[in-house]
């Protein structure tokens, strides 16, 4: 394949500075958060891009721990939403109450915790599928209409869903929809036997070590905007948009994918590899995004946007498998 020369316009922010933010950010949460260097990684480049990230897990891997601690490590608005199987989407977005005054009585909003810049969104597959559904305008607008009024939601606006995995009583998958405005699906593994050793020694005594605020807003909004100005060649954009079409088993020579994939991808799974390839680039030093920034977010970026048949989790056959099978098939081919 022959190469283009790209030719980088200049940023109008120092793309240092965004290396910077980030390398502080991983090293602030790494003083609470044990091991977890991927999860970590994955969290900051969500950030950066402006995506929302859903962590998996069994219950006490640390899940609510790193966005508490993410909460901590940035000076933006912090709320947390615990999601039961009574929770209404009022609870979240917010309701008109009647409110007495100089003996008339009008209709006030009342802002539910979805108005804050980092929302916690935790147990998300604990609650019903029409509350899950009231966080799909404010994740992909970044709006709240509640009757006919439509307010605007603070800047930056991310949020950060915890999940137990669906094998576990209690819980409601999530829909298509929702799981698509999600920029990252991240797995939460379980820590060796090495990092045990070290959550006991950190949590068991009389203190945690306290976090430090060493990014705002302000420094938020500016690596996006950087993060958006990283040029990308044209050969690496049209190897994105083939690992796209290979996960459609209409669209592929795969044999694994006709057989196990039911739908692939969406177009928000282009604009995801992309976007996050390029806060990847910046991260590593380049202000060009190269094919194996691509493959080091495919996996988060895809894996909950590839939906399997029936027969995949039969043979045991999980989404990572198809996608790593998919990147080594392009990798050929490029």
């Amino acid at each position: 394949m022959t190469s283009r020369l790209v030719i980088a316009e200049e940023p109008s922010a120092d793309p240092k500075k965004v290396t910077e933010l980030a390398s502080n950010l991983e090293a602030e949460l790494a003083r609470l958060i044990v091991g977890q260097k991927e999860l970590l990684r994955d969290t900051v480049i969500a950030l950066i891009s402006g995506g929302h990230i859903l962590l998996e897990g069994v219950p006490g891997l640390g899940k609510t721990m790193l966005v508490r601690s993410l909460g901590q490590a940035l000076d933006l608005s912090f709320s947390r939403i615990q999601f039961t199987p009574d929770l209404m989407p009022a609870d979240i977005v917010g309701t008109n109450i009647i409110r007495e005054n100089s003996g008339r009585r009008d209709f006030e909003y009342q802002p539910g915790p979805i108005f804050a810049s980092l929302v916690l969104a935790d147990e998300v597959n604990r609650a019903t599928p029409k509350t899950q559904s009231a966080l799909l305008e404010a994740m992909q607008e970044r709006t709240v209409t509640v009757g006919t009024e439509t307010r605007a939601l603070p800047v930056p606006f991310f949020v950060l869903a915890t999940q137990n995995p669906i094998e576990l009583e209690g819980t409601y998958p999530l829909p298509e929809a929702q799981l698509d405005r999600f920029f990252f699906k991240a797995l939460v593994p379980f820590p060796s036997e090495t990092e045990l050793l070290e959550i006991a020694r950190r949590t068991t005594g009389n203190a945690l070590p306290e976090l430090h605020a060493i990014g705002d807003a302000d420094a938020i909004v500016a690596a996006q905007r950087v993060a958006r100005e990283v040029p990308i060649a044209e050969h690496v954009l049209r190897y994105a948009a083939r690992l796209i079409t290979a996960t459609h088993p209409g669209r592929t020579e795969l044999d694994s994918v006709r057989r196990y994939v039911r739908y692939g991808a969406s177009p928000r799974g282009l604009q995801t590899l992309v976007l996050a390839g390029k806060v990847r680039a910046l991260l590593e030093g380049r202000f060009n995004v190269a094919f194996d920034d691509l493959a080091a977010v495919a996996r988060p970026a895809l894996r909950h946007r590839v939906f399997l048949q029936f027969e995949a989790e039969a043979d045991a056959i999980t989404t990572d498998q198809i996608i790593d099978e998919i990147l080594e098939h392009a990798k050929k081919e490029s």
